[in-house]
This record gives structure tokens, C-alpha cells and sequence, in this order.
């Protein structure tokens, strides 16, 4: 006998909604018809209600978690992201002894999920939980450097405030520091940007649709960060693939050279990256 369809809207809603696990799940129309057991005309309908109002988003890979539903049930999603990190954040940390931040974006600002570091932890003015702009931190920047130019405008449509005399303050000059950023392959610096006498490096950790998180080490001002990239670039790589293990299978190899190229950090191949930033002010 087939099942009973819940009798309100919202109960069906629910169930649909209940279908995604976090953050990183994708359900195809048939996906969501097989675990709701709603016909498949119904899960379309509610589906693209569901769409419209921002609770879920469409993609070519399938529904997903839509900014509404990740701004409620953040803590969840984010909970993914920091499990994931976790062995590497404490790895870098260990292995460098300087503060490991990682954050995701949120609008025009970053939201620090983490932070780890030793002795000079007490000068960063980070917590968890915190903000900040994120035009003006590496880790906002190597986010940003993944977005669709219309989408970094539509981000910084409130205006970009400047922390101190060396912040990009205005969108031709931010756009131009992105594309520097993907040149190195995602490697993200900063040097006195948010706060005077802080550096940073930092990686995207990307998914097939985008930047998720992004990890940073952070140090005093003449901090050799170029030293310290590749470990930064090895861990979201890691990170990435963990979220997103099917990147890796040989049916989608063409999204995983897309989410994080394979790097062979030679000191060779690092002065080459680095190169485009040596003469301007942001490396």
C-alpha cells in the first residue's frame, strides 16, 4: 500500500528539508523523491518553492543547502567544516608554532570557526565566533578570488572599509589583488592589511561550486610566509578532499583539478607563483 503523503505543506517541506545531511550534501529531483517518498512531481514543485525562497539552491550538481538554511543551522554545517580541519590546523600549528585561523565567508565579512597558536596568539586580535572584513584578511581574499567578479561586487555592495594606511579599499584594486591570488594558484597574503604589524597567508578550501572555509597561518609582520605556503596549500587541499571525496574518483577528475590543482612545491615553483606579488604591495 503506498505510504500516506504528510497532509501540510510544511510537513512535506520538512521532509525535504530533512534530506540534507549539511552543507556538502547534493540530491538530484530523484534523490529527493527516493528518501522523502513524495512522487516525484510533488518534490519538483515544493523543490523549486523551496529555491525561490532561498532555503535550497540549484546547481548543475544537483539541490543543495541554500543561504537561508546555513544561516540558521550554521552551527551544524559549520561543525562539518571544523571536524574536517581539525588535524590540520593542529598539524600546522605544531609544525610552524605560529596562530592557525580557519573561517568561512559570510557576506562581505569572514566568521572565524577556529583558532589555534601559541605564544603569539595574544597579539592577534581574533576569536571564535569573531568577524571581520573580508577585503581586508587573507582569508577573505582567498575566498573572494573564487566568487564570479559580479559576485565579489554584489558582496562588497556596503562599501569596503579601511583599516589602516595598506587595506584595498575600493573594488578595481581588490579585483586586480584576486587575480594575483588565483595566478599563485590560491595562495592569499597579507601583510598589515586589518591589523598594523600582522601577516598572513591563506588557502581556499574549495568544493565543485566554490569556496567553502579557507585555513591561514598568521605571524608578526616580516614573517617569512613564503616559507610557509605550501603547508597551507597542502592542508586545504586535504581539507578539500576530505568534504569532497568524490573529487578524487577518475568519473569526476575533470572537478577536481578545478577544486585544487596538485602541487608539486618545489622552491622553483614557488618563487614562479610568487613572483607576480614582489612589486606590488600585496604579495
Amino acid at each position: 500500500m503506498r505510504k500516506q503523503l504528510p497532509p501540510s505543506m510544511v510537513e512535506r517541506m520538512t521532509l525535504i528539508m530533512d534530506a540534507f545531511e549539511g552543507r556538502t550534501t547534493r540530491l538530484s529531483l530523484e534523490d529527493v523523491a527516493r528518501r522523502t517518498r513524495l512522487p516525484r512531481s510533488t518534490a519538483h514543485r515544493i523543490l523549486d518553492q523551496l529555491v525561490r525562497l532561498r532555503w535550497l539552491e540549484h546547481t548543475p550538481h544537483g539541490y543543495g543547502l541554500g543561504r537561508r538554511a546555513l544561516g540558521l543551522g550554521g552551527d551544524g554545517t559549520h561543525n562539518e567544516i571544523r571536524e574536517a580541519a581539525a588535524g590540520r590546523l593542529h598539524h600546522m600549528q605544531i609544525q610552524t608554532g605560529m596562530v592557525v585561523h580557519l573561517a568561512v565567508l559570510d557576506g562581505a565579512q569572514i566568521r572565524y570557526l577556529d583558532k589555534i597558536g601559541g605564544r603569539f596568539a595574544t597579539s592577534v586580535p581574533s576569536c571564535v565566533g569573531g568577524r571581520a572584513p573580508a577585503h581586508s584578511t587573507a582569508l577573505g581574499k582567498a575566498m573572494l578570488a573564487w566568487l564570479a567578479p559580479e559576485a565579489v561586487e554584489a558582496q562588497m555592495n556596503e562599501g569596503m572599509g579601511r583599516l589602516t594606511h595598506r587595506t584595498i579599499a575600493d573594488t578595481e584594486t581588490l579585483h586586480q589583488e584576486l587575480n594575483r591570488i588565483r595566478q599563485r594558484r590560491g595562495l592569499a597574503f597579507e601583510r598589515g592589511e586589518c591589523v598594523p604589524g600582522i601577516a598572513c597567508v591563506a588557502v581556499a578550501v574549495r568544493g565543485p561550486e566554490g569556496p567553502v572555509a579557507a585555513l591561514s597561518l598568521v605571524g608578526h609582520a616580516r614573517t617569512p610566509l613564503e616559507k610557509v605556503a605550501p603547508l597551507v596549500a597542502d592542508a586545504a587541499r586535504h581539507v578539500s578532499l576530505h568534504l569532497f571525496p568524490g573529487l578524487e574518483t577518475p568519473g569526476r577528475a575533470h572537478h577536481a583539478t578545478a577544486v585544487q590543482e596538485r602541487a608539486t612545491w618545489s622552491p622553483q615553483t614557488l618563487d614562479r607563483l610568487l613572483a607576480t606579488g614582489r612589486n606590488g604591495d600585496w604579495l
